[in-house]
């Protein structure tokens, strides 16, 4: 029998490319789930190996859809070997019921593990030259310290209520809160100097 497993990282993404795939494969059972490669608990991939019987054969679209690294994809398809199930993996036409296709899936793997490699010291690369430059990722602030200093003189007056002095600045009681934890840190921390 063949089980499939479709897995995306986010809402946004569409595992309906995934599921095609898998049903003109002629899995019998799909299993479908929404969550991050990262993670280590991925519940749905669970169910699937739980449900897989000696003889089966899982199957994926794509090698990262079942592990993001070389080890991690290694310890399944050992584990699945162990129970005398097969692995498939469409795009990469890998079929590990067949010695060629053992050898294929670790060198296919390390290859991925090598291009996921890549793109991160790349990316990382990116960055430090961005802030190198002057550039800082991430989030806009929300309150520049000028506004954060007049919030705060209205704050200390105690005359106005939070909730006034949000919306006069435009940022949640939240916001507010936060950037006031982060300046009384700062003040303890230039206090101890």
């Amino acid at each position: 029998m063949l089980i499939g497993y479709a897995r995306i990282s986010t809402l946004e993404q569409h595992l309906d490319l995934q599921v095609e795939a898998l049903e003109k494969t002629g899995c019998d059972r799909i299993y479908q789930e929404v969550v991050s490669g990262i993670k280590a608990e991925r519940k749905r991939l669970n169910e699937a190996i739980s449900y897989l019987r000696p003889g089966d054969t899982l199957v994926v679209w794509r090698l990262d859809r079942l592990g993001r690294s070389l080890k991690q994809l290694i310890e399944i398809i050992n584990d699945l070997r162990k129970r005398e199930i097969g692995f498939k993996s469409i795009i990469e036409s890998i079929d590990t019921t067949t010695p060629t296709g053992q050898f294929f899936f670790h060198v296919t793997g390390a290859f991925a593990e090598l291009e996921r490699n890549l793109i991160r010291e790349r990316t990382m690369a990116g960055l430090a030259s961005a802030r190198a430059r002057g550039r800082n990722g991430g989030r806009p602030k929300v309150m520049d310290d000028k506004t954060f200093h007049m919030a705060l003189v209205l704050y200390n007056e105690q005359k106005t209520t939070v909730t006034d002095i949000c919306k006069q600045f435009g940022v949640s009681n939240r916001t507010f809160y936060r950037y006031l934890e982060k300046y009384r840190e700062q003040k303890k921390e230039n206090g101890k100097e």
